[in-house]
C-alpha cells in the first residue's frame, strides 16, 4: 500500500490535486483551515480563461488540460456545476492571445472582441462535487489550522495565499476582488471587459443562483469587507452594457483575495530537513479554476519521486 499523503488547502487547487492523487491509488488526507464553501474558490466567478496568472509559457498547457476535463464534466452540469456558456471578451483581439487559443473550439473574432463557448462553473456545487469524488476514491477532508508546515513523509502544499506565511513566501500577495450577486433579469451570456489602466473590471456571469457582477482587482488589499460604494460602481458599469441590470435586486455581496505570486505559479518539489517530500502547488492568481487540473496532474506527478512504503 502507498504511504499516506497530506494535501494542505481545501480550495479548488487542493481538492483537485487530492482527487488526482487519490484516483492514482494514493492514500490522501486534505487538511483545510476553512470548509470549502468559505474558501476563496467559493467566491470565484469561475469562467475558464487564463487571467492574471504567470508564467505565460506554461499557463496554456495547464489551462487546456483543465479545459478538456471541464468539457466532459459539462455533460452533467447539475452534478458537477460545470456548464458551457457563450459569451464575449470585449476589446480582446484573437491575434493577441497565446498559442493556447488555437486549441479552443469555437473561439472566434467578432467586431467587439473575442467570442467563445467555454466553461462557466458554479463553484459551491463544483467544490462539493470534488469533495465527494475525493471521498469516493478513499480520500478524506479534515478541518485543521496550521502555523507551521507539517512534518510528514509527503505533503502537497496548495495553501494559496496562506503560503505567504506557511512556507514562508513573501512573493505571495492578495489581489482583492469584490462582486455583487443580483437576481438575473434574463441575461444568458457571460461578458467581460478588462481595463488594464485601473483596478476596475466589468463582467457578469449568469449562474444558477443569480447573475454575478464584477469586479475589482486591487493589489495588496487584504480587506474582506464589501465596500458599498464599490458595489454601486460595479452595478453601474455592468448596467452600461446591459441596462436591465440596473433594476435587478441585489442578493449578496462577495469579496475574495486572489493568491498572486510575483514569480508566477510554483509547482516544484523539495526534500525537507527530516527527509520528507514537500510538493508546492500555489500562486495561481485569478485563474485557479482555469488551470486546476493541469496543475494538479503536474503536482501529483512530482510525488512519484517518493518511493512508496510497501
Amino acid at each position: 500500500m502507498s504511504e499516506q499523503m497530506i494535501v494542505l488547502g481545501g480550495g479548488v487547487i487542493g481538492l483537485t490535486t487530492a482527487v488526482a492523487l487519490a484516483e492514482s491509488g494514493q492514500r490522501v488526507r486534505v487538511w483545510s483551515r476553512d470548509p470549502a464553501g468559505e474558501t476563496t474558490s467559493a467566491v470565484a466567478g469561475a469562467l475558464w480563461w487564463p487571467y492574471r496568472i504567470e508564467p505565460a509559457g506554461r499557463v496554456g498547457d495547464w489551462a487546456l488540460s483543465s479545459l478538456r476535463v471541464y468539457e466532459e464534466l459539462a455533460a452533467e452540469p447539475h452534478t458537477t456545476g460545470v456548464r458551457l456558456v457563450e459569451g464575449l471578451q470585449e476589446g480582446v483581439r484573437l491575434a493577441e492571445l497565446g498559442p493556447w487559443a488555437a486549441e479552443v473550439d469555437g473561439l472566434r473574432q467578432s467586431a467587439r472582441g473575442v467570442r467563445a463557448r467555454i466553461p462557466l462553473i458554479d463553484m459551491p456545487v463544483h467544490l462539493d462535487w470534488l469533495r465527494r469524488r475525493l471521498e469516493a476514491a478513499g480520500g478524506t477532508v479534515e478541518r485543521r489550522a496550521l502555523d507551521v508546515m507539517p512534518d510528514a513523509p509527503v505533503v502537497v502544499n496548495c495553501t494559496g495565499l496562506g503560503a505567504r506565511t506557511l512556507v514562508p513566501d513573501p512573493g505571495v500577495r492578495p489581489v482583492r476582488g469584490q462582486l455583487v450577486v443580483v437576481e438575473n433579469p434574463g441575461v444568458t451570456e457571460w461578458y467581460t471587459s478588462v481595463d488594464h489602466s485601473s483596478s476596475a473590471t466589468t463582467y457578469f456571469f449568469p449562474q444558477p443562483y443569480g447573475l454575478l457582477l464584477g469586479g475589482t482587482a486591487q493589489d495588496d488589499d487584504w480587506d474582506l469587507a464589501p465596500d458599498p460604494r464599490v458595489a454601486e460602481e460595479i452595478v453601474a458599469r455592468c448596467a452600461r452594457v446591459r441596462p436591465e441590470i440596473a433594476g435587478a435586486r441585489v442578493l449578496a455581496h462577495r469579496v475574495g483575495l486572489r493568491p498572486v505570486r510575483d514569480a508566477g505559479v510554483r509547482i516544484e518539489a523539495e526534500t525537507t530537513a527530516s527527509g520528507g517530500l514537500l510538493v508546492h502547488n500555489y500562486g495561481h492568481g485569478g485563474a485557479g479554476v482555469t488551470v486546476a487540473w493541469g496543475c494538479a496532474r503536474e503536482a501529483a506527478a512530482l510525488t512519484a519521486s517518493r518511493t512508496p512504503l510497501l
